[in-house]
């Protein structure tokens, strides 16, 4: 006990978390003295975060670039930038049009998250089908202890007789009383964290389990991961998608320092996209005590990793959802016609990191 504690001890002290702490969500102390007071955000200084966007827009008028980065064409009508101390690693900016972005973001939430892939939920709940819909319809996930709702019930059955876990109308649900454990749909939702595509990951055993079923990947992905991911790749090499796993990020969500290491091939690149509010990126080096490079992540921004760079840390400490921030306008603008991927989209970032196994 005594050994985790220090662990935990050590990595609280390392320069990665140090970084991580100096750019996650916090907000001041005398904003949540009143319940009728609006939270404020902590200031935090962003003088040190690359931003790419800016690197594009004088690179493109004056062909100028800051020390330790360079461009490269390949294939885009932008340049891939690269970084001197972190060989492997490749940032494409604004690599996804609106129209995509829209699309991914669509199937993010509505089909990436369908059983038989796995989501963070199924570890309580079971698979779970449909959940943005039933989020949309404020539907109620109800535990059935005694019985089982046939399919004209009214209910949305999840995986017959293996799971209780049911959605039910508001009204029907509040008739059970309290006698049944209950969530709302909309509270999953935001509760969602991650789902897996293709050859699904064991997060217990860390590692993939080609025997778990699962959905393939959709063909127009894999095409556009193929092409985003030559940058990155071994000449005369493919890129072969095999598995994907999208995250969900709300507002005060993070995603630690990590390697993405169970692969069995690091020179092949993870192609990571980013969809939704923007955020901020840490990458480290090859161990936490290398002070890491932050970067802002837009949306349509690709990120590639591949090589050395695979063994480097990263992670994901802020995403900003204030409209200041946020740079979400024109997706904003195309989901007009669509109020509920309007109202997940304003506060939240999804990002879909897609991987060759074998």
């Amino acid at each position: 006990m005594y050994g985790s504690d220090r662990i935990a001890d050590d990595l609280e002290r390392t320069t990665f978390r140090k970084a991580e702490k100096k750019y996650k969500l916090y907000y001041d102390n005398d904003s949540k003295s009143s319940k009728n007071r609006k939270k404020r955000p902590k200031h935090v200084d962003l003088s040190e975060v690359l931003d790419f966007k800016l690197i594009l827009d004088s690179y493109n008028q004056t062909g100028d670039l800051p020390a330790g980065i360079a461009a490269f064409q390949f294939g885009f009508d932008r340049p891939v930038f690269s970084l001197e101390t972190r060989p492997g690693f490749y940032f494409i900016p604004g690599a996804l049009s609106i129209e995509e972005q829209c699309l991914w973001i669509e199937e993010s939430l509505t089909n990436f998250p369908q059983p038989p892939n796995r989501t963070n939920h199924n570890a309580i709940y079971g698979p779970i089908h449909d959940l943005f819909t039933a989020a949309t319809e404020s539907k109620i996930l109800v535990e059935d202890e005694n019985i089982r709702p046939s399919l004209d019930s009214g209910s949305d059955v999840n995986n017959g007789d293996a799971h209780k876990w049911n959605f039910y109308e508001k009204d029907v649900a509040s008739s059970r009383g309290k006698t049944f454990k209950s969530i709302s749909a909309p509270a999953l939702l935001r509760k969602l964290r991650w789902s897996t595509l293709g050859l699904q990951f064991d997060w217990s055993n860390r590692n993939y389990n080609i025997s778990l079923p699962h959905n393939k990947i959709p063909d127009a992905l894999c095409l556009l991961a193929k092409k985003l991911a030559a940058p990155a790749m071994p000449t005369g090499e493919e890129f072969h998608p095999e598995a994907a796993i999208v995250n969900y990020f709300g507002s005060g969500d993070s995603l630690g320092g990590h390697l993405d290491d169970m692969e069995a091939d690091w020179s092949k690149p993870i192609v990571s996209m980013s969809l939704g509010c923007k955020a901020i990126f840490l990458l480290g080096g090859k161990c936490r005590e290398e002070p890491p490079l932050a970067m802002f992540l837009r949306s349509g921004d690709v990120v590639l990793m591949a090589g050395e760079a695979r063994e480097c840390f990263h992670g994901v400490p802020r995403i900003f959802t204030d409209e200041e921030n946020a740079e979400i306008a024109a997706l904003e603008s195309h989901f007009l016609q669509d109020n509920d991927l309007l109202e997940y989209i304003t506060t939240s970032r999804i990002n879909i990191n897609i991987r060759q196994v074998f």
